[in-house]
């Protein structure tokens, strides 16, 4: 019987699920590593978030064949390991579509119409209307990553009549973009962007793929959004460039070291809104991420189909 361990921690309702849909598996389920860690011999199936498994642990788990990461960032897995034994990679890229593309659309109209700044005025019982807010109508969005989430991004925006650039890795046309570019031409695409929500995976080829000379490419104006990971940014790049006025400002859910230390000055900058790595989050998350495993637990037990969302254990996403 194919040994299941899980070291994401889920409620007892998952548990039941899993075990009552798939008789064909033994599951064990374990809140944190370090406890699974305990039957990893026996385990050829991991089901994980992707942060808690380096090369030492992985050599625990001798009989593994596939991993199932319930999140879309694979980034710190032990791809060596990996790759040498052959084991099977698969991550739940799309399950954050809704979540994150609403997110996306919440803190746009948050910067235009200046509701954390009318929020402040609340809070001091200040009835003032000098406030100059804004339209999202006529607006230029240029998304960074036109995978699943860039295109739930798309789709939300396309009612309030703004123009939609999307940027992928050939420039390959994708609905429902007005205009798609290759990597090439990020120069172009932040020039043209009052708005630059950035949503690609984090790769040896993305890691500070926005440094300064890419800030000073971005108009005066417009804001960025990051809800990537926090190294695709040059954090140090972007501290100027906000101290220097040379961007209007970021909304920011990741951050190169989280939580974000107290004393850093993105927590008390004006032309900041941060969020601590929830853009993702939904009461929905895990039925989401367990519907993914189920479709590709079938594969495995069966072998027939293809599996949902393999990871390429040489390019790391």
């Amino acid at each position: 019987m194919t040994h299941v361990i899980s070291s994401a921690k889920m409620s007892e309702k998952h548990k039941k699920r899993l075990r009552e849909r798939i008789p064909g598996a033994r599951f064990s389920f374990f809140d944190r590593m370090e406890e699974a860690l305990s039957e990893a011999s026996s385990a050829e199936v991991l089901i994980t978030y992707g942060e808690d498994l380096n090369e030492e642990r992985l050599r625990r788990f001798s009989r593994l064949r596939w991993i199932q990461v319930i999140s879309a960032g694979v980034e710190r897995l032990p791809f060596a390991g990996l790759q040498e034994r052959g084991i099977r990679v698969t991550n739940a890229k799309g399950i954050h579509e809704t979540p994150m593309a609403e997110y996306a659309l919440a803190v746009m109209l948050q910067v235009t119409r200046r509701v954390h700044e009318l929020y402040v005025q609340q809070m001091h019982k200040n009835w003032s209307r000098d406030i100059r807010v804004g339209e999202l109508a006529g607006k230029t969005v240029g998304i960074v990553g036109a995978g699943a989430v860039g295109r739930g991004i798309a789709e939300r925006l396309r009612p309030f009549r703004v123009r939609i650039l999307g940027l992928n890795s050939r420039g390959t046309p994708v609905s429902p973009f007005d205009e798609i570019f290759s990597g090439e031409a990020l120069p172009h695409l932040l020039s043209r962007s009052d708005f630059v929500i950035v949503t690609v995976p984090l790769t040896p080829q993305t890691r500070g793929m926005i440094g300064e000379t890419e800030l000073e490419r971005m108009k005066p104006g417009a804001w960025l959004i990051n809800m990537a990971r926090g190294a695709v940014v040059d954090e140090s790049a972007l501290e100027a460039a906000l101290r220097e006025k040379k961007i209007g400002g970021a909304v920011l859910d990741v951050f190169n070291r989280e939580p974000l230390p107290p004393d850093h000055p993105f927590w008390t900058s004006d032309q900041v809104i941060l969020t601590p790595h929830l853009s993702g989050r939904s009461p929905l998350y895990m039925t989401r991420a367990m519907d993914l495993f189920h479709r590709n637990l079938d594969v495995y037990l069966t072998g027939r189909g293809n599996m949902i969302n393999p990871v390429s254990l040489e390019k790391g996403y």
